[in-house]
C-alpha cells in the first residue's frame, strides 16, 4: 500500500517559501519558529479571520496567489474529550474540509513537497503498545475522540492517493499529545495538560484546597513539546518521502495521575487532587513507537519537567 520514493528531499531553507497552514496555533507557530531558526527564505501564513480553510474558493485563490515551495498544514479543530464528543459533526467536518481544501489547492498548483500533520489518536483504542505505524486501521477506534480521528486517517489516505495517483513526494506525521507556549487554556476544549496548567494555578490563586480531576488518573499518556515536533517537522521534509504516516513522539510516558502531580509541583499548587472516577478516561494507553523516525536520526531535546515549567511561564505572562 504504501509507496516510498527512497529519495533525499534536501531543503535548502533559505530559498524557500513555506506556507504554514495554522501559523498561529500551537503547532504552526512552533513551526513558523523552527523555520525562521533555520533561515527560511519565506514564510506565510492567514489567520483564520483572514482565511477560512473551509472555504474552497479563497483557500485556492490564496495558494494560487503565494505559490508556495512547500506546504505544512497544521491547521485543524481541536480540543479534549469534551470537545470532541459534545462536536462530533463540527469535529469531523471542519477537519475534512480544512485539510482536502489544502491539499486540493496544492495540488492545482503543482506543489511537491507538502507535509500534513495528524494526531495519534487515529490508532485503534487497544493497540498493541508502543504503537506501531503499521496499527493504522487495525480495530475500532476510541469512542471519545472518533471523530477527530476520522478525519485525520482520510487525511493520511489523501496524501498517500496522491503519491500513488499523481506522484505526488507529500508526507504524513503523527504527533503524540502535545504541549507548549501558544497552547489553547480554554477548560471547555482544551486537552489534558493545558487544563491542569490552569485549573491548578486558578486554584492557588484562590487558596482553594482541592482541585477534582476528571477520570481514575490511571490512563498513562507521552507529551511531547511542540518546539521538538517542529524539529522534527523539518528534519522529514529533509528526509522522509513515504506515503506511510511516521509517527513522532517522545517514546516515554507516565499515569495521568503523575502528570497531574507535576504540574501542581511546577505551580505550585499544595493542596490534594481528587479523581472523579465517574467521568470517562479516554484511551488506557497511549504511547509511540518511534522507531522508525529515530531512525532517521531525530530524537526529542525538551524535557517534560523543562516544557512545562517555560509553558506555565508563558501561561502567566500571556494568559492568567
Amino acid at each position: 500500500m504504501w509507496q516510498d520514493s527512497g529519495m533525499s528531499h534536501e531543503v535548502a531553507w533559505g530559498d524557500t517559501k513555506v506556507y504554514v497552514a495554522g501559523h498561529n496555533g500551537l503547532v504552526g507557530s512552533a513551526i513558523v519558529r523552527a523555520l525562521e531558526a533555520a533561515g527560511a527564505g519565506e514564510i506565510i501564513g492567514w489567520s483564520s479571520k483572514e482565511l477560512d480553510l473551509r472555504d474552497r474558493g479563497a483557500t485556492f485563490d490564496a495558494i494560487t496567489e503565494a505559490k508556495p515551495d512547500i506546504i505544512i498544514d497544521a491547521a485543524a479543530k481541536v480540543g479534549g474529550i469534551m470537545a470532541n464528543s459534545t462536536f462530533p459533526v463540527e469535529f469531523l467536518r471542519d477537519n475534512s474540509m480544512i485539510q482536502t481544501n489544502v491539499m486540493d489547492a496544492a495540488h492545482a498548483n503543482d506543489i511537491d513537497r507538502l507535509l500534513f500533520l495528524g494526531s495519534s489518536c487515529i490508532y485503534p483504542r487497544h493497540a498493541t503498545q508502543p504503537i506501531r505505524e503499521s496499527s493504522l486501521m487495525t480495530g475500532p477506534l476510541e469512542p471519545t475522540n472518533q471523530a477527530y480521528a476520522m478525519a485525520k486517517i482520510s487525511g493520511i489516505y489523501y496524501i498517500e492517493a496522491h503519491r500513488e495517483q499523481y506522484g505526488r513526494h507529500w508526507i504524513s506525521a503523527m504527533p503524540t499529545n502535545l504541549y507548549g507556549p501558544r497552547d489553547n487554556f480554554d477548560l471547555q476544549s482544551s486537552h489534558v495538560l493545558p487544563a491542569f496548567i490552569r485549573r491548578f494555578h486558578e486554584a492557588k490563586v484562590s487558596g482553594a484546597s482541592t482541585v477534582t480531576v476528571w477520570g481514575t488518573g490511571a490512563p498513562r499518556r507521552e507529551f511531547l513539546h511542540v518546539d521538538d515536533l517542529a524539529n522534527a517537522c523539518l528534519m522529514l521534509l529533509s528526509n522522509y518521502d513515504s506515503g506511510q504516516t511516521i509517527n513522532v513522539g517522545c517514546g516515554e510516558d507516565l499515569p495521568i495521575k503523575e502528570l497531574a502531580e507535576t504540574v501542581a509541583d511546577v505551580v505550585g499548587f499544595t493542596g490534594t487532587i481528587e479523581w472523579d472516577s465517574s467521568k470517562p478516561d479516554g484511551m488506557p494507553r497511549k504511547l509511540l513507537d518511534t522507531s522508525r523516525i529515530n531512525a532517521l536520526g531525530w530524537t526529542p531535546q525538551i524535557s517534560l519537567r523543562d516544557g512545562l515549567t517555560s509553558t506555565y511561564a508563558w501561561y502567566l505572562e500571556n494568559v492568567a
